[in-house]
């Protein structure tokens, strides 16, 4: 009844289920305990002999699709057509979409080569899940040529799939192609020039394969192309400087970058302390923070409550209290985590016993 329920919920006019709603249909549904239940749900409507919407489908795909349930998401697919309805391109994305998460690209192309047989056409959001499916897989070449195949069916592919092509490429650790990929971007220009997620993705790649200062070139190449970096670019540097121990290029780096005038010290410097209590370096972490308050550079709370938090999981209570204290008084705890005050409170108690 739940369930019925939860469908014609979703068939009303003026409402629409939200992701969240479908997040919590499933777990108050268990729809991922018995997933044959929305099969059923199906059966019922064709036993009952009632007549059932494109609509109410998709809202059973939806709630597949929350669950991951590709198998069941195919049989629901293939049932439109006994109720005398044809699948849409968004109903195949999901079930396609289902298969590639669940790394299963024989049904997924079986699919999408099914879709040209309804006179329907794979869109962006096919080509990006399938693309997505592949890197997956370390199937780069079927990864690339689906770029020419998008050509063919005039889908003309722009900077987020070439994007999601190249962030696939660089967690294969494909770094030549990746670059070969990029300068195909940077020719094109247009819709399919690099944005500052696709050089953030190629400078995370040349740092977790340790090489830091091939990373550093692609920011050389990323400002000169105009594309200014972010936080996270800056972030991805610095943790790769400070994976090899590099601590003085990971300073002159955020020189460079805030030079640049798009990310500010006080962002770089918080970075760079979470990078040192990442790799144990608390004397540097120490340093740093205290070199901000002395210069009225502002760090973030994250950065000050990871460092104080350590801290105290080093035993070193007092320490992590007097930081605390300092940092709030120049108002910068603004959105400390609120699970660092009781953390404080029992090893201030503990160190007065």
């Amino acid at each position: 009844m739940g369930l019925r329920f939860f469908i014609w919920a979703g068939l009303q006019s003026k409402y629409r289920h939200s992701s969240f709603m479908y997040s919590k249909a499933c777990e108050l549904l268990q729809i991922n305990r018995n997933p044959g239940g929305v099969v059923d749900i199906v059966e019922g409507y064709r036993v009952d002999g009632k007549m059932v919407s494109a609509k109410a489908f998709k809202v059973v795909l939806n709630l597949c699709k929350e669950a991951r349930l590709a198998n069941e998401a195919l049989w629901i697919l293939r049932k439109m057509n006994e109720f005398g309805l044809q699948a849409d391109t968004t109903a195949y994305n999901v079930v396609i979409r289902l298969f590639c998460e669940k790394g299963d690209m024989n049904m997924a192309e079986e699919l999408m080569n099914e879709m040209g047989l309804s006179d329907l056409y794979p869109d962006m959001i096919t080509y990006v899940a399938m693309i997505k499916g592949f890197c997956n897989l370390g199937r780069l070449e079927d990864a690339c040529g689906l770029i020419k195949s998008m050509r063919g069916h005039g889908c003309v592919p722009n900077a987020v799939v070439y994007s999601t092509l190249l962030d696939g490429v660089c967690r294969c650790g494909s770094m030549e192609r990746a670059l070969e990929l990029l300068g195909e971007m940077e020719r094109e220009g247009g819709n399919c020039g690099p944005n500052v997620v696709t050089y953030t993705s190629v400078i995370q790649g040349f740092c977790e394969k340790g090489q830091t200062m091939e990373a550093l070139e692609i920011l050389d190449r990323m400002e000169a192309f105009g594309c200014a970096p972010n936080r996270v670019t800056v972030s991805s540097l610095i943790n790769g400087f400070c994976m090899e121990g590099h601590f003085e290029k990971a300073y002159k780096a955020i020189d460079k970058v805030v030079a640049g005038g798009n990310v500010s010290y006080g962002d770089c410097y918080s970075s760079l302390i979470l990078s040192f209590v990442k790799f144990q370096k608390l004397e540097e972490a120490e340093k740093l923070i205290r070199k901000m308050l002395a210069t009225g550079v502002k760090p973030d709370s994250l950065a000050s409550s990871v460092l104080i938090r350590e801290l105290c999981l080093e035993g070193r209570v007092l320490d992590g209290f007097y930081l605390f204290d300092e940092v709030e008084k120049f108002e910068f705890l603004t959105s400390i985590d609120s699970d660092l005050y009781p953390i404080l409170l029992v090893g201030l108690c503990q160190e007065r016993n």
